[in-house]
């Protein structure tokens, strides 16, 4: 990979990008909306021969399905690129603006950050997701999927960039692709040291993943979330309403960040509640359980008991920690130490205790009766995401098109010095 020529390439292509107006950019993204629907076939094709690749490898089902695209996927895809250009355009809102005793009039603007890079981990519809967010927003894109996905991202690339480049304004250099060698990541080296040519590099995947960018990045990096979620469920729940809930957020799609890893239990319901929960869950989730919700589950091939590394773990499968606590205090302090600052959620009938866990959980989402597989820039009416921020610094939650912008200030005299 020739970093040099790729990052020159997308620096000037930002700077393009970023004079452009909103008309201009959503054209060139209807193009692309429209060419992603007329190439299902070769996008399908090419994923087939990942999803076969991936099953020899011995890829787990729920991995398979986070790199699978369908006819229906491709048309949230394709539904999330118009979500997106239907969106107000960032790019020069004036965040604040006042007038000096001097004189100056000073304007704080919304700018496009520049060239971003982002690193990812299957999930090829993250693809079209990272690259209408960053055009949108003005930014130029550098995309390093996994090898497992690599043929889904080049064909997807390839059909974003030929349509780029039939429409009028359209600015193909602003996005690029690196070809992946499999078990070779000199690339993500090159990447996370290229200070002064990618202004913000993200790390999107598994916990490996994240560290490693985390820790050996020299470019600013906005830390993306793996998920390890716990659902707390209170003393006063509604224990119908708890199990409809972890079932959702457990069983719909355990392959994603936003599913749950952990149920927390209040002892005082336990006895009631656990009978319920693996009769909702069937056999269909393996329960990893503490010394006290092993007691009382059932015993089967899917119950075993908890060892320490199961807490905190991100199994991002068909499993399910169970930790019991006494009080919503030790529940907090629990979920505090053993998360990632993704998502969170608390079943309970108590306003109180409700705020209280919205107030005291350290988390980018915190939801009260509600599962945490809201935790979506679709679903947050962003109509795609970045990523989720699990850092408090420029961003946190869902990243939006506003989250890949930052402000400069103009200001406007008339001789004034100083």
């Amino acid at each position: 990979m020739n970093l040099d020529l790729l990052t020159s390439s997308l620096r000037k292509a930002s700077q393009t990008l970023a004079l452009q107006n909103a008309q201009i950019k959503n054209k060139a993204l209807l193009a692309v909306a429209e060419a992603l629907n007329n190439n299902r076939t070769s996008i399908l094709e090419a994923n087939k021969k990942d999803i076969e690749k991936g099953r020899n490898n011995g890829m787990s089902e729920s991995l398979l399905d986070r790199l699978l695209l369908t006819d229906s996927r491709i048309d949230g895809i394709i539904e999330s690129l118009r979500n997106v250009i239907s969106q107000t355009d960032p790019v020069g809102e004036e965040v604040a603006g006042w007038k000096t005793p001097n004189g100056l009039n000073i304007r704080q603007v919304r700018v496009p950050l520049g060239v971003i890079s982002i690193i990812y981990e299957s999930r090829p519809n993250v693809t079209v997701d990272a690259f209408s967010l960053s055009y949108k927003s003005g930014n130029a894109i550098l995309l390093r999927g996994s090898a497992s996905a690599y043929n889904s991202n080049k064909e997807i690339t390839r059909v974003i960039k030929e349509a780029l480049a039939k429409v009028e304004g359209g600015i193909p250099e602003a996005l690029e692709l690196v070809d992946v060698v499999e078990k070779d990541h000199s690339d993500v080296d090159q990447i996370l040291n290229a200070v002064g040519k990618i202004d913000v590099v993200l790390p999107r995947g598994g916990k490996k993943l994240i560290q490693n960018v985390v820790q050996n990045a020299r470019v600013p990096v906005i830390e993306t979330g793996s998920g390890v979620c716990h659902l707390y469920v209170d003393n006063e729940a509604d224990l119908s309403l708890a199990c409809r809930i972890a079932e959702n957020a457990k069983i719909q799609r355990p392959s994603v960040c936003n599913a749950i890893e952990c149920i927390v239990i209040n002892k005082d319901i336990a006895d009631k509640f656990l009978p319920v929960l693996q009769k909702t869950f069937n056999k269909r989730v393996k329960l990893h359980a503490d010394e006290a919700a092993y007691k009382i589950l059932q015993k089967d091939e899917t119950v075993c008991l908890a060892t320490p590394e199961d807490f905190g773990n991100e199994y991002l499968d068909y499993e399910c920690c169970i930790k019991t606590v006494s009080t919503l205090e030790e529940a907090i302090e629990y979920i505090n130490s053993h998360n990632t600052k993704h998502s969170e959620s608390i079943i309970t009938n108590n306003y109180s205790k409700a705020k209280l866990f919205q107030s005291k959980v350290d988390a980018s989402c915190v939801y009260v009766n509600a599962s945490t597989r809201f935790t979506d820039g679709g679903e947050f009416g962003f109509g795609a995401e970045l990523g989720i921020s699990t850092q408090k610094l420029h961003a946190r939650g869902p990243m939006g098109i506003k989250a890949l912008t930052t402000t400069k200030y103009l200001i406007d005299g008339e001789g004034q010095i100083r």
